[in-house]
């Protein structure tokens, strides 16, 4: 599988985590398209059907991830 690099993620999770404080997704057009976009990115070069899946592996993809760590794919 192919791999984005690390600044490439890094960016598409910060724009993400931007928008979605920003509260995009109830916003005008134009914010919801930018969100939906970089949502759709993230999940495709993750290889995920979700955002929140695309983000947990974008996240484990990236230097210093702790690979080991599950903690957030298991419920208590």
């Amino acid at each position: 599988m192919l791999m984005a690099h690390p600044a490439v993620l890094t960016d598409l999770i910060q724009q993400y985590e931007t928008l979605h404080a920003l509260n995009a997704e109830n916003g005008g057009p134009q914010a919801q398209q930018r969100l939906a976009d970089i949502s759709y990115t993230l999940c495709v070069i993750t290889g995920t059907r979700d955002i929140d899946a695309a983000l947990i592996a974008a996240r484990h993809q990236l230097p210093g991830a702790r690979t080991e760590d599950d903690s957030l794919l298991t419920t208590s």
